[in-house]
């Protein structure tokens, strides 16, 4: 007797995903604890009635956020694909948002069909906590820090490099290469946003390199010695990570982007205000 034969998915739908990454201990499935995929996954499923299986842009570490990561999954369901983003809203909680979804096309893949990926790291150098930044900064005041200093120190990222003293252990990744696209560093008042777009990025990548910028910008380290951790794949002169909180996945770069604009680029604003009266 013949096997029955998978039935032909119906049709591929793409999903654009912000998450509050505080509620999460990731976004990659868990065996025991909360993870955004599992969340969406189960959501998928009391539509479908099946097995939903997402398929993710990147994965993100407990407590990080992200503004529009995207992902995938099959169905035969009817529901048109742009309605997704509605239906599974409904079904998640308010720590997720389905910002815009849509059908692509069978061979689209979130992950091997993404060009670059971008993050952005937030800190907030005032002295005084503000309980509305909180969740989402690096409070960091102990030290002014140099954002320009930092910016010089990160343009020499530019370009395709081994970055293993950036990579965390526990990666099954073959190799460190990362092709460094853009990479941009500014203060807006008390905030500094520190932002990096590369094809890919290696596990803990952000964190460690953040960690390791600040040194720079509070005038511990020397442009030279930060450039001497990296081209010589120094790991073991890498000793901080900043937090997972100041920490956002940004958005995911396509040849045909299949979400309106407004929903996949201007998704996370930059902190700015003038604490002063007028």
């Amino acid at each position: 007797m013949s096997r029955l034969k998978a039935p032909i998915p119906r049709q591929r739908v793409a999903l654009a995903i912000q998450y509050n990454g505080s509620d999460f201990h990731g976004w990659q499935r868990q065996p025991r604890e909360r993870s955004v995929q599992q969340t969406l996954e189960t959501a998928i499923e009391t539509v479908v009635g099946h097995r939903a299986v997402l398929h993710g842009a990147g994965r993100t570490d407990t407590g990080v956020h992200a503004a529009c990561q995207v992902a995938h999954f099959d169905t035969d369901s009817p529901i048109p694909g742009e309605k997704w983003a509605a239906v599974l809203n409904a079904r998640t909680p308010r720590s997720i948002n389905l910002s815009a979804a849509a059908s692509v096309r069978l061979d689209w893949h979130a992950r091997f069909s993404a060009t670059w990926r971008r993050y952005r790291y937030t800190i907030y150098t005032a002295r005084r906590a503000n309980l509305f930044f909180e969740p989402f900064v690096w409070h960091y005041y102990r030290e002014y820090l140099d954002a320009e200093l930092m910016l010089r120190a990160l343009e020499p990222l530019l370009g395709r490099h081994h970055l293993s003293a950036f990579r965390r252990a526990g990666s099954s990744r073959a190799d460190s290469w990362v092709e460094v696209q853009e990479v941009r560093c500014d203060r807006v008042r008390d905030f500094i946003s520190i932002e990096v777009q590369a094809s890919g990025f290696l596990y803990g990548m952000m964190r460690l390199l953040v960690g390791t910028l600040v040194q720079v910008g509070r005038g511990q380290r020397s442009l030279e010695s930060f450039e001497e951790i990296w081209t010589n794949e120094r790991r073991e002169l890498v000793k901080y990570a900043a937090p997972a909180k100041g920490l956002c996945f940004l958005r995911v770069g396509y040849d045909n982007n299949p979400f309106p604009t407004e929903a996949w680029y201007s998704t996370m604003p930059h902190y700015s205000f003038d604490p002063l009266p007028c």
